[in-house]
């Protein structure tokens, strides 16, 4: 296991394989370390706005909720958390209306039962599925963690960053947060692990992506990963194009499988399917650079190339030229993230933009909930994305 926060201070790795351009590393450098040294470092004076929302009823032979002296207060259940807590981050008047309402319920908190209890440790993990060299390689990172760091401490609560790659992490991880560390976790990036069961975890879990495996019993916040991919590549076929090809992320994880089934969506309704147009990657620029080598390789007339990422879609960009093919006059590149990277290449990346903001504020929404509420049926959220086109399609 290794915490991120002690990682922040080490230096961005180099890309493998000449760079796409001078100014592309440097300026993705910077803004890696300014995002993450701002999650790290700087107050956060945002006021989270998402409602801890409950659908059950208490029942006349069942004691008042916390959800309950929330209702009744016309708060959310997070405030309502913090003023039995006591934070100070709650203004006088809400905290007169909560304890109205706990004393017109007759509201008794409960210090004998976890779940009762919404802070017992005050703190929730956020555990990342892969090292921290390819955190700290790629600005999607960057960006989640600064608006996951915001909305967990607008929630008065104290956010431990953990990295899970391997088998050892796996059981320090896994020990960390069955003792009881956290209130709850947040993953993200995880890649299918029959050797991870987080159900068995014993305590609230959402993840930022539909989960390969058991995605009905977990809680989890995704962008439409499908839809995306799917515009992208109408967009490239109404365009003109005939030949597009793509570079799918890992089978293993959630993102790659559905921007892939989004492709080939496109494809077959326009009858141009071919196996042969398929390469896959780890979501890397190195991978991307390789992925498009082998595609020219097997398909030599390609004209267009959907990545499922922007990091992807950069290591194309430097591949194509390289070979001599011109953006977009002989092949169009389109990315997925809209990521820093897609600001900085030569084009301009057009890419699909996922919506972090709302993606990160949604899971802390639905973490809260099963915190406060324990017994809340799984939330299965879908967020739209968007296609952003710039000088590369």
């Amino acid at each position: 296991m290794t915490s991120i926060l002690s990682a922040a201070t080490a230096a961005l790795p180099a890309t493998p394989g000449a760079p796409l351009d001078s100014s592309i590393e440097a300026p993705v450098a910077a803004t890696l370390n300014a995002s993450i040294a701002t999650t790290l470092n700087s107050p956060v004076a945002a006021t989270l706005h998402a409602q801890a929302s409950t659908t059950l009823e208490a029942s006349p032979e069942s004691p008042p909720t916390l959800a309950d002296v929330a209702r009744l207060a016309g708060v959310s259940s997070a405030t309502a958390s913090r003023v039995l807590t006591g934070s100070p981050h709650v203004q006088q008047e809400t905290r007169l209306k909560v304890e109205r309402a706990m004393a017109e319920l007759g509201y008794v908190r409960n210090r004998a039962a976890r779940g009762a209890r919404p802070h017992q440790a005050g703190s929730i993990a956020l555990v990342v599925g892969e090292d921290s060299t390819k955190i700290f390689a790629d600005p999607f990172f960057a960006q989640f963690l600064l608006r996951i760091g915001t909305a967990v401490a607008a929630a008065d609560l104290l956010l431990i960053q953990l990295t899970l790659s391997s088998s050892r992490d796996r059981n320090t991880v896994t020990r960390y947060l069955r003792d009881g560390h956290v209130d709850g976790a947040l993953f993200v990036s995880m890649h299918a692990r029959p050797d991870l069961d987080l159900k068995a975890l014993g305590l609230p879990v959402v993840l930022c992506g539909r989960p390969v495996a058991s995605a009905d019993t977990l809680s989890w916040v995704d962008a439409d990963n499908v839809g995306g991919a799917k515009a992208a590549v109408d967009h490239l076929l109404c365009s003109g194009r005939k030949t597009v090809a793509t570079i799918a992320g890992p089978p293993d994880m959630a993102p790659g499988v559905d921007r892939l089934l989004g492709y080939r969506q496109a494809m077959s309704e326009s009858g141009l399917a071919d196996p042969g147009l398929i390469a896959y990657g780890d979501f890397s620029r190195r991978a991307g650079e390789h992925a498009l080598y082998r595609l020219i390789d097997h398909r030599p007339k390609l004209d267009a190339v959907f990545a499922a990422s922007d990091l992807m879609a950069a290591g194309a960009l430097a591949a194509l030229r390289r070979l001599g093919r011109r953006v977009p006059d002989d092949v169009a590149v389109v990315g997925f993230d809209d990521s820093p990277v897609a600001h900085l290449t030569d084009p301009k990346l057009s890419t699909v933009r996922q919506p972090v903001d709302a993606m990160t504020t949604r899971m802390v929404r639905e973490l809260m909930t099963l915190i406060i509420t324990p017994g809340q049926r799984p939330a299965h959220v879908v967020l739209p994305t968007q296609l952003v086109l710039r000088d590369s399609t």
